[in-house]
């Protein structure tokens, strides 16, 4: 059975990707799958400080994880490696690294930095190009699109799937990041116009400060759909969090 590969993108930065990335990695650990994580770029760390594979290794357990490349200011990849005076990250090279994992695990999960058409190197190349790289080996892979749940969402959500069927990439579905413990009327109805923008279902809706819970496990498995190995329901979710009648 050849390898799952989920690209993980997110509609910006700060909406939760790391551990979004994290509790898929768990439920598929908990489940018995053999899980690689792999970030392509990552910036604003100095060496020897623990970056986000780390973190996906602390909340999610016993993985493969690796790191193509480093740059130590907080800016997107492209910047932050001509500023460093370091070689960008190429597709080929994510390719090559995700048909090396891909060989071993049962998942492999691509980490990309910030959202999907952010840089990598002067020719403008980017995440989503990563993952064209990684189909024309002849692996399959899809991109998992990981939003915000609050007022904007659903523009940047429509932006990335559209940016994705124009480069013939699948779309598995969209992950809310963050989900607050007090919705307001935005979040609430987002839970229906979120699959509608994307074209594609929600798959999950991690709460606020997930990456804090003592149970990480328990609560990957609860939070996400079936198709990433949890047992979430969004349709009772979205009951649940009905917004009022207007």
């Amino acid at each position: 059975m050849s390898a799952r590969i989920l690209f993980v993108t997110g509609t910006n930065t700060e909406v939760g990707k790391t551990v979004a990335t994290a509790a898929v990695a768990s439920a598929a650990l908990r489940g018995g799958a053999r899980v690689a994580v792999l970030k392509p770029g990552q910036t604003g760390l100095a060496a020897g400080e623990p970056g986000d594979v780390d973190d996906v290794r602390r909340l999610a357990g016993a993985l493969t994880t690796r790191e193509l490349a480093r740059y130590p200011e907080p800016l997107a990849p492209n910047t932050a490696a001509r500023r460093a005076g370091l070689p960008p990250v190429s597709p080929a090279e994510v390719a090559a690294a995700v048909a090396e994992l891909a060989a071993t695990h049962d998942l492999v999960l691509v980490e990309g930095a910030g959202g999907l058409l952010v840089h990598y190197d002067d020719e403008g190349r980017t995440l989503a190009d990563q993952a064209r790289a990684v189909i024309g080996a002849g692996l399959a892979a899809e991109v998992l699109l990981v939003a915000s749940a609050g007022l904007g969402t659903l523009n940047i959500v429509s932006l990335s799937a559209e940016a994705l069927r124009a480069r013939e990439l699948p779309l598995a579905g969209v992950v809310v990041g963050s989900w607050p413990r007090q919705p307001g009327l935005a979040e609430r109805c987002n839970l229906a116009d979120l699959p509608r923008s994307a074209g594609a279902p929600l798959l999950g809706a991690l709460p606020e400060r997930a990456g804090t819970a003592a149970d990480f496990a328990a609560l990957a498995t609860a939070s996400l759909a079936p198709e990433l190995g949890g047992v979430w329901d969004v349709e009772a979710f979205a009951q649940t969090h009905r917004p009022a009648a207007g």
